[in-house]
């Protein structure tokens, strides 16, 4: 179940793809920035504004946002433990409907 994340100017991604947030202004960051752009693998979310979080995808791709690695998290935090917790219950909730029919 892939819930979205806004990660600003109206961007989305999906909460489960997301490997890592971390701040774009140390050297190794702006290494692997450099080498996704070169390998056709950087989306740039940040519509001309500040880098201040770079989003490391599962599929090896970097996404760049405007918006604060502390605000992510706390946008991102809530759709991973729903997701979690539904895919926990799935079986419990599917009991319960069934013993009500």
């Amino acid at each position: 179940m892939n819930k979205l994340v806004s990660i600003g100017f109206g961007n989305t991604v999906a909460a489960d793809r997301i490997i890592a947030v971390i701040s774009p202004n140390s050297a190794p960051a702006k290494k692997l920035k450099t080498e996704a752009k070169n390998a056709n693998r950087l989306i740039d979310a940040t519509h001309g504004r500040k880098t201040r979080a770079i989003l490391v995808m599962d599929s090896n791709h970097l996404v760049l946002s405007a918006v604060h690695i502390e605000t992510l998290c706390q946008r991102i935090q809530p759709k991973l433990d729903t997701a979690k917790f539904l895919a926990e219950h799935a079986a419990d909730m599917e009991e319960t409907e069934a013993a009500h029919d």
